[in-house]
C-alpha cells in the first residue's frame, strides 16, 4: 500500500474514533444532527419500498384503487384474508420464534432496557410481516411496522458505526420520527410522537437530530408520493361555541371506545401462549367474520375515514363500522399479527366522531354541524387516549386537516379523552399496557433518564496508571512524578484502585529501609481506601456504569477498550462519587 494512501486511511480512522468518542458527551448536538439526517434519509427510503410494496399490488389488483375492498366479493375477502394468514404462518415459522416481537411496544422495551438495540431478524419480519397482512386485507396500520422500521434503521446505523450506547437513545427517537413523517406526511407529528412515546422526554439535543430526521424522512415520501394525500380535505370548522358542551360529551364516548380498544387488546395478548398457527386461524376468523358483511374494516380503511369526512356514511353505519374496526383491529395486534394501532384508532375515532356529529345535528337542529369537524375530533381523541399522546395526536390531526382552527375544540375532546382513560379505566396508553401485561414494565425514573443521556467516556477519569501490588521508593517517586489520580494494582481475579494521594501521604513518612531500598512497598499493606474494580464497555452509559457499580458489588468501574490485553484497553475510571457529581451538576 503506498505510503500516502496509508496515511490518509489512519487519518480517515482516528477521526471515525474522535467522531465516536466525541458522542458520548452530552452536549454532541453537531454529531448527532448529523446522523439525524442519515437516519432520516435511511428510514425514509425504507418506508417509501414499504409502502410502494402494499400500495401498488393493491393498486393492481383492486377494482377501484387500493382501498377497495367493498367492491369485492365476500367470497374473495374471505380467501385473501387466509391466504394472507397462511403465507404469514410459513414466513415466521421460516423466521423462527425470536423474530415474533414485532410491536411498539418490543421498541420501547429494546431502546429502555437494551440500549436501542433491535436484532435485524425482528425488523426484516416487521417488514415482510406487515406488507402480508395489509395486502391481505387484515385490519391493522401501516405505523406500527413503520415505527419499528424507523427504530430498526436507527439501530442499525449505530451498529455500523459502532456508536456509544447513550446516544442510541436519540437515534432511534430520529427513525422513528421520520418513519412517523414517511408514513402520513405529518413531519411535526413525527417529531412529537418521537418524544412523547418513544423517547419519553423533552430536550434541547434529543429535538433538534429528531426534527432533522423528521424533515428528511417526510421529504422522501413527499418527493414519491407526491399528490396521493389519503385525506379528503373539506370544510371543517366549529360553528359556535354553543357547540363546546358538546366537544365534553365527545371526549366522553371516546373514551368508552378507547377503554374499549385498549381492553380487548390486552385480553387478546393473553392468548400469546397459544401456537401460531392457531392465532393466525382466530385472527382470520373473526376478521372474515367482520369482513363478509362490513368489508369497510379491511385494510388500512382511509376510504372510510374519507366517506365519514365528506357525510358519505349514516349514523347507524359510522357507530357499527367504529365498533367492528375497533374489536377486530384490537383483537388481530394482540394475537400478534404484524399490524399497528395507530391508523386504526384514527379510523374508528373518526367513524365515532362522525356518528357524534350528526347525533349532534338531530338533536339540535338549529345548529350548522360540519361532519368533517366532528371526524377531525374523533381522530384526535382516540389516538390521544389510545396511545396516551395528547400533542402527538393534536398535531397530527392539524397537519393532516391543514386547518388551524380544529385546535381549540380538539384540545378540549383530547384533556377529556385522556383524563378519562386513564383514570377511569387505569389504562396509561396502548403500549405501556402491553408491556406490563408481558411482564416488561418500563419503570423509567428520572435518575436513570438523566444517567442514560451520557457516556462513560465523558465522566471517566483518566489520570491512571496500572501498577503491580509490590514496587521499590525509586519506582513509586517516577509514578507519582506523572501526577496520576488513581493507582490500579493489577492483582487478578480483582483489579484494585487507590488513590495516588494515599501513597504519596504514606511515601513522606516511609521507614528507613524503604527509602533506602532495602524492603520493597506493598499497596495493599498502606493505609488507604481501596475500590474494587469491574469493566464495562467504553460505549455504555453512565446508567450502566451505576447498574454495574450496584449489582456487580464493585465499588468502581474501569472503562475497556477493544484492544486485546486489559492493560493497554483500561482508558479510565469511574466512581460512584463521579456519577452522584454528575446528577446533581
Amino acid at each position: 500500500m503506498p505510503k500516502a494512501l496509508s496515511h490518509w486511511i489512519k487519518r480517515a480512522d482516528s477521526a471515525i474514533v474522535h467522531f465516536r468518542h466525541s458522542l458520548s458527551y452530552i452536549d454532541a448536538l453537531p454529531q448527532l444532527t448529523l446522523l439525524g439526517l442519515v437516519i432520516g434519509v435511511f428510514t425514509g427510503l425504507i418506508i417509501v419500498l414499504f409502502r410502494l410494496f402494499i400500495d401498488w399490488p393493491l393498486a393492481q389488483f383492486m377494482p377501484a384503487g387500493a382501498e377497495s375492498f367493498e367492491q369485492l366479493e365476500p367470497t374473495i375477502r374471505v380467501i385473501m384474508i387466509f391466504t394472507g394468514a397462511f403465507i404469514l404462518w410459513v414466513f415466521l415459522r421460516f423466521m423462527g420464534p425470536e423474530a415474533s416481537q414485532v410491536s411498539v411496544g418490543h421498541v420501547l422495551h429494546r431502546l429502555h432496557h437494551f440500549q436501542g438495540r433491535l436484532p435485524k431478524r425482528n425488523w426484516f419480519a416487521q417488514f415482510i410481516g406487515g406488507i402480508i397482512c395489509l395486502l391481505s386485507g387484515f385490519s391493522v396500520g401501516r405505523e406500527g411496522p413503520a415505527i419499528h422500521l424507523g427504530a430498526g434503521c436507527a439501530s442499525q446505523v449505530g451498529n455500523w458505526l459502532k456508536l456509544p450506547n447513550n446516544s442510541r437513545h436519540t437515534l432511534v427517537g430520529c427513525g422513528v420520527a421520520a418513519a412517523i413523517a414517511a408514513s402520513f406526511d405529518t413531519p411535526m407529528a413525527g417529531v412529537i410522537f418521537a418524544m412523547e412515546v418513544i423517547v419519553m422526554e423533552y430536550t434541547i439535543i434529543g429535538f433538534v437530530p429528531v426534527i432533522m430526521a423528521s424533515v428528511m424522512g417526510a421529504a422522501l415520501s413527499q418527493a414519491v408520493f407526491t399528490g396521493t394525500g389519503e385525506l379528503v380535505l373539506v370544510r371543517n370548522d366549529m360553528e359556535s361555541l354553543i357547540e363546546l358542551p358538546f366537544m365534553v360529551v365527545c371526549g366522553l364516548f371516546i373514551a368508552l371506545g378507547s377503554g374499549l380498544f385498549i381492553r380487548l387488546n390486552i385480553t387478546a395478548m393473553r392468548l400469546r401462549h397459544w401456537p401460531l398457527s392457531q392465532r393466525l386461524l382466530l385472527a382470520a376468523c373473526v376478521t372474515s367474520a367482520v369482513a363478509w358483511w362490513l368489508p369497510e374494516i379491511m385494510g388500512l380503511g382511509y376510504d372510510t375515514l374519507n366517506k365519514a369526512m365528506t357525510g358519505e356514511l349514516l349514523f347507524g353505519g359510522l357507530l357499527l363500522i367504529c365498533l367492528a374496526k375497533i374489536v377486530v383491529s384490537a383483537f388481530t395486534v394482540g394475537l400478534g399479527l404484524p399490524g399497528g394501532v395507530i391508523g386504526s384508532a384514527l379510523v374508528s375515532g373518526a367513524c365515532l366522531g362522525g356518528a357524534l356529529g350528526l347525533l349532534v345535528h338531530a338533536l339540535f337542529p338549529q345548529i350548522s354541524v360540519e361532519p368533517a369537524f366532528y371526524v377531525l375530533i374523533g381522530m384526535a381523541g382516540m389516538m390521544a387516549a389510545v396511545i396516551n399522546a395528547p400533542l402527538a395526536a393534536l398535531v397530527a390531526v392539524l397537519e393532516l386537516s391543514y386547518n388551524p382552527h380544529i385546535i381549540f375544540p380538539a384540545m378540549l375532546v383530547i384533556v377529556v379523552a385522556c383524563i378519562t382513560t386513564r383514570y377511569f379505566f387505569k389504562f396509561s396508553g396502548i403500549f405501556i399496557e402491553q408491556l406490563k401485561h408481558s411482564g416488561r414494565p418500563l419503570n423509567l425514573k428520572p435518575a436513570q433518564q438523566a444517567l442514560r443521556r451520557a457516556g462513560v467516556r465523558s465522566v471517566m477519569d483518566t489520570a491512571l496508571v496500572v501498577v503491580h501490588k509490590q514496587m521499590d521508593y525509586e519506582q513509586a517517586k517516577k509514578i507519582l512524578a506523572t501526577k496520576p489520580n488513581w493507582l490500579v494494582v493489577d492483582e487478578a481475579p480483582k483489579y484494585t484502585a487507590l488513590r495516588a494521594a494515599n501513597l504519596a501521604a504514606w511515601l513522606e513518612e516511609a521507614p528507613v529501609e524503604v527509602l533506602a531500598l532495602e524492603k520493597e512497598i506493598d499497596l495493599f499493606a498502606i493505609p488507604a481506601q481501596r475500590l474494587i474494580l469491574s469493566a464495562i464497555h467504553e460505549d455504555a452509559t453512565l446508567w450502566e456504569a451505576e447498574q454495574a457499580i450496584t449489582q456487580g458489588h464493585s465499588d468502581a468501574v474501569y472503562v475497556a477498550g477493544t484492544h486485546a490485553s486489559v492493560l493497554h484497553a483500561m482508558q479510565g475510571l469511574l466512581t460512584a462519587e463521579h456519577l452522584d457529581n454528575y446528577y446533581h451538576s
